[in-house]
This record gives C-alpha cells, sequence and structure tokens, in this order.
C-alpha cells in the first residue's frame, strides 16, 4: 500500500484530495496547521491519520515527515495543497502579507518537497502534485503576493519535473479555478454571482472534480505525464 502525503488536508479541497486518496487504497496522512477541533473531527468522520505543522517551516516538515514515515511507511506521494490568503492592493500590503503568502504556499511546496525526494529517489517512484491556482495563471486584483506564488509554483513544477524524471518521480500541478469551499463562500453574494457569471459551463467547480485530477495524476497509468499543468476551471482561463 502506498502512502500518501496530502497538505492542507482536513478542509475544503484538500479534504476532497485525502478522502479520495484513501478510498482509492492509499494511507494518508493529512496535514493541518492550526485548528485542532476541525482536524480531529475530519478523523473521526474519515478515519485519516492528521499530523500538525507548519509548512512554512522547514524543520518542522523535516520532522513530521519522519514521523509519518515511521508510522505509515515511506511517502510515495506527496500533494503540495496548503496555501493562505493575506489579500489586499499593493499599495496597502505590507511586508508580513507578502512574506507569509509566499513562505507557506510557495515555500511550504518546496520544504515539503525536499523532505520526500531523497526517498523517492532511492526508491525510483514518485508522485508529487502541485495545487497551483487559476489566479496564479491569469493574476486576479488585490492578489499580487497570492498570484505571484502560485505562479511560481507551476515554475517549480516545470524546473522540478526535469530532475525527477530519470529517477521516476513525476512532478505535475493542477490549476483549480473556483471551487465550491468554504472561503469562496464566504464571498458576498452579489460578487460570487459576478465570479460564476464568468465561468463558461455556468457554475462553481466541486472539491471532487480536483480530486479526480489528482488520483490521475499520482497513478500508474500517468506515468508518462510530468512538468503539465492541468486547469480545471470550467473554462473561465484557457491557458
Amino acid at each position: 500500500m502506498r502512502t500518501a502525503l496530502v497538505t492542507g488536508g482536513t478542509r475544503g479541497i484538500g479534504e476532497a484530495l485525502a478522502i479520495a486518496l484513501k478510498d482509492a487504497g492509499y494511507q494518508v496522512a493529512a496535514n493541518y496547521a492550526g485548528n485542532e477541533e476541525r482536524a480531529a473531527a475530519f478523523s473521526e468522520r474519515t478515519g485519516i491519520r492528521t499530523f500538525k505543522f507548519d509548512v512554512s517551516d522547514y524543520d518542522q516538515v523535516k520532522g513530521a515527515v519522519g514521523v509519518i514515515q515511521d508510522e505509515l511507511g515511506p511517502i510515495d506521494v506527496l500533494v503540495n495543497n496548503a496555501g493562505i490568503t493575506r489579500d489586499g492592493t499593493m499599495h496597502r500590503m505590507d511586508c508580513d502579507q507578502w512574506q507569509k503568502v509566499l513562505d507557506t504556499n510557495l515555500g511550504g511546496c518546496f520544504h515539503c518537497s525536499r523532505a520526500v525526494i531523497e526517498g523517492m529517489r532511492e526508491r525510483g517512484f514518485g508522485r508529487i502534485v502541485n495545487i497551483g491556482s487559476i489566479n496564479g495563471q491569469a493574476g486576479q486584483y488585490g492578489q499580487v503576493n497570492y498570484a505571484a506564488a502560485k505562479s511560481g509554483i507551476h515554475g517549480f513544477t516545470k524546473a522540478l519535473a526535469q530532475e525527477g524524471a530519470r529517477n521516476g518521480i513525476t512532478v505535475n500541478a493542477i490549476a483549480p479555478g473556483y471551487i465550491d469551499t468554504d472561503m469562496v463562500r464566504a464571498v458576498p453574494e452579489k460578487v460570487l454571482q459576478k465570479i460564476v457569471a464568468k465561468v463558461p459551463v455556468g457554475r462553481l467547480g466541486q472539491p471532487e472534480e480536483i480530486a479526480r485530477g489528482v488520483l490521475f495524476l499520482v497513478g500508474d497509468d500517468a506515468g508518462f505525464i510530468t512538468g503539465s499543468t492541468l486547469s480545471i476551471n470550467g473554462g473561465q482561463h484557457m491557458y
């Protein structure tokens, strides 16, 4: 049985990813950063083990990966999903808002990949899927930090894919559009209606639709796919 680590794996898109991987027969570790009550409820509901650590801190990541591999086995699949927002226009954004988003969204991608890559190389197999964003492809008003981090993930994916290919490691990205999660549903109704109006299929995406893309990319049948970005956005941005 292969082991998968999903960062930000106890809510929203990450929750759907963790559940889909478990249902597909993977041993799953779901990371979370702070909400212990929600993580406990998630674990009780799904039977998926949760591990608390901050992906922006490499020492925490390295220590947690060691614990996960001791308890669940070598990590064969990594889904870098953890991310935060600190929105604001450039002229009002402070350095802390900028740095925290870069450190978590892009730095976390590096830290987690770095912590598992040597084991994957030794075993001659690995699957890394990085969750980018439509806003990293097209940009978004008030999100220079988030768009920069997510755009960086797409470049990171292409470069690491070239390094890992000869060792049986594929590295791909998924760029979701607007997905029906608590975060999106918190947007004011009038603004949400305007967002949906720009989606050609006429609705928000479902977290399970992102999960199906991840399941495909981590499977054995996707061994010839690496360095690619799969856009799942209802046709809102054709990149």
